[in-house]
């Protein structure tokens, strides 16, 4: 005897809209949303049969939600609470289980959530918001190095003294050296920007020599004065030293010349104290070890990296050489001073730490 089609659902207009809310929202769970599409389609006269099959569910699930909706109306669907304790994570369980290292089984580093959460037997999205909450981030590191120097105290405060407070009619320089710069030619011609797509290059390059770029930046006004050299050595490192003293020339007031330079050992050959000696009206003033971001000039390295050397092609280390020295002629008709803000109280504070390492190890 074949199944009599079930009566269609009577749905009040303010049921309707509400499940019809359900089907398109967001936000509702999936499972709520698919009952109220059956008892929607109940609703317009379809049978069980035929209702299950648009769903995607069995004939007796239609007819279960068909019996909560006649008999309890809206509040039939929603799902009820669950009997007994909601199960409680232990966040603090999480946190140290995380800050310790993985076991060796795993043969991993550092743990990732998903991980973890089949070592703790728990949800990975458990673990990913307990990292959130806590600022957590395994798989992230940075290097960091404290400087070692036993008269980090006494060049920290020289160094930031000469720049918040330099010595009057005198001019301060930061004096560095960019080596080792690449003249990457690409393979194929660089793909200019255009509307909605960026510039683009081949992966695959020659590369035609290096150069070295020797850097004096002038705190007071951000001029730069600089010159390409093929080599890093002692040599090429005084040949510049004179060129700087060319350029700011005594003019007869006894205006001293304070250069910022770190510990590199060309800085310090003895052809370089020599003259240095011999030029009594240049002071030179070394940063800290391991601490060369106090160089000034080092920000205007970061510059013309991103601004011309990282970005161009170049055919040959003369046409390296050209694109350099033409950023310095353009940067030096829009120079900027750049300010030093922090006081040498501020960055020791930060310094003075235990000591983790032995650097000489």
């Amino acid at each position: 005897m074949a199944n009599r089609p079930a009566p269609a659902l009577e749905i009040g207009e303010k049921d309707r809209a509400e499940l019809e809310r359900w089907t398109r929202s967001s936000s509702v769970p999936a499972g709520l949303a698919q009952r109220a599409r059956i008892v929607l389609l109940a609703g317009a006269g379809h049978s069980n049969t035929e209702t299950a099959a648009r769903v995607g569910v069995s004939r007796p699930t239609v007819i279960a939600w068909r019996e909560r909706y006649l008999h309890r109306g809206l509040a039939g669907l929603v799902d009820e609470p669950r009997s007994g304790r909601p199960r409680v994570v232990d966040r603090a369980k999480v946190i140290a289980a995380t800050l310790l290292p993985p076991p060796k089984k795993y043969g991993v580093r550092h743990w990732s959530t998903r991980l973890l959460a089949r070592h703790l037997k728990i949800a990975d999205a458990t673990v990913a918001a307990v990292w959130r909450e806590a600022g957590i981030q395994p798989w992230r590191a940075e290097s960091f190095r404290f400087s070692t120097d036993p008269e980090l105290v006494a060049k920290v405060t020289d160094v930031v003294g000469l720049y918040l407070n330099p010595p009057e009619n005198a001019i301060v320089l930061s004096i560095d050296e960019k080596s080792q710069i690449q003249a990457l030619d690409r393979t194929q011609p660089v793909l200019p920007t255009q509307p909605h797509l960026i510039e683009r290059r081949s992966h695959d390059y020659v590369r035609h020599g290096t150069t070295t770029l020797f850097a004096a930046l002038e705190i007071a006004t951000g001029k730069v004065t600089a010159a390409c050299k093929p080599r890093h050595r002692q040599t090429e490192f005084l040949t510049f030293l004179r060129q700087v003293a060319r350029a700011y020339p005594d003019d007869g007031t006894g205006r001293e010349l304070h250069l910022v330079m770190d510990n590199y050992a060309a800085h310090k050959a003895p052809t370089v104290k020599a003259w240095l000696a011999a030029n009594p009206r240049i002071v030179v003033h070394f940063t800290p070890t391991h601490a060369s971001w106090m160089n000034l000039v080092e920000v205007w390295f970061s510059i013309i990296e991103r601004q011309t050397i990282h970005r161009g092609t170049y055919g040959s280390v003369k046409d390296l050489n050209a694109k350099i020295r033409q950023f310095i002629d353009g940067w030096n008709d829009r120079a900027h001073p750049f300010v030093w803000t922090k006081t040498a109280d501020q960055i020791l504070k930060k310094a003075n730490r235990q000591t983790t390492s032995n650097a000489e190890h």
